[in-house]
């Protein structure tokens, strides 16, 4: 197995094996020296990525770890990195000849969609020269294609719209969220709920086990903001998925976007997540698109042994 660390462009178009492509709008590359997998004796170790995302600047927005592989690895080994970067996603990204495969890990469970590692995933690619600036990334996932655009410094995912329907409020969670409820809906992963204030969502006390009962991802918690620099704000909360509260959650941005564009009338906004670390979101509702903006932050590099 080959070891990976800095690419460049191969204007000859031969893929990673050597051999001629033809394929047309695929970024080709060549390694020279090795630094996402390397030998340590006996023992192959690859570049794990420590990233902040959905913000400008280091130990704010969300982190997430990502790892680049040469080659597919066990579930167990994904979940036992996970677990031992206790951090609310691990992505997981190999090769292939039109893009990624990619994979999100909590420290418990693998999960259809995340916005925040997506974005961390697509940062450290340019960042480390896989990708260039003006390349796409194309990333194969369990919620479809997804794809990222690097543009002025930030990085925009083209994500599917999560629709919101209206639901029955389910037993506890008015109580289990510690305060009134405007509206309860339910999308593909979430419930959402709007709740009477901004400033009510940045003080409210939460019952992590009775929302660990519900048989739901998590809950998403929204109102308009209280200030002019954004449009809304929102907390999210997954203690299913082992995850009491998470700082910043593109994926949740899927069905705020659509629920805000029926409730502000407008297909545009800058968002942010109110937890303690803080994010900020640009997003943009495009038919059953959802195109979400965000920076991130390299925090460190390491090595982990497959």
């Amino acid at each position: 197995m080959i070891g990976i660390d800095h690419y460049r462009r191969n204007d000859s178009h031969h893929d990673l094996t050597g051999q001629d492509s033809t394929t047309p709008n695929i970024v080709y590359l060549t390694a020279s020296r090795p630094t996402f997998l390397r030998s340590r004796g006996d023992t192959e170790v690859v570049k794990i990525y420590q990233v902040d995302a959905f913000t400008d600047r280091q130990f704010a927005g969300n982190p997430a770890a990502v790892c680049i592989l040469t080659k597919s690895l066990d579930d167990a080994w994904y979940a036992n990195v996970a677990m031992e970067m206790n951090l609310s996603e691990t992505a997981f990204l190999v090769r292939q000849p039109d893009g990624f495969d990619l994979r999100w890990f909590t420290p418990t469970v693998e999960v259809d969609l995340c916005g925040h590692a997506t974005l961390a995933s697509a940062h450290v690619l340019y960042e480390t020269g896989v990708l260039l600036p003006d390349d796409t990334a194309r990333f194969h996932t369990r919620s479809g294609l997804l794809t990222a655009t690097h543009r002025d410094g930030w990085i925009e995912m083209d994500f599917p719209a999560l629709p919101v329907e209206r639901a029955q409020t389910p037993e506890g969670l008015e109580t289990a969220l510690g305060t009134a409820l405007k509206y309860v809906g339910l999308s593909a992963h979430d419930y959402l709920v709007e709740i009477e204030s901004a400033g009510v969502l940045r003080k409210m006390q939460q019952d992590f086990a009775a929302l660990k009962s519900l048989n739901v991802r998590g809950v998403i918690v929204t109102s308009t903001s209280d200030s002019p620099e954004y449009d809304f704000i929102s907390r999210f909360f997954a203690p299913g998925a082992g995850i009491d509260k998470d700082p910043v959650t593109g994926s949740a941005h899927c069905a705020l976007g659509p629920y805000w564009q029926q409730h502000l009338n407008k297909t545009e906004f800058t968002a942010y997540q109110a937890s303690k670390r803080g994010g900020t979101i640009g997003v943009r509702v495009e038919d059953k698109r959802v195109l979400l903006r965000g920076q991130a932050v390299t925090v460190f590099e390491a090595e982990i042994s497959e």
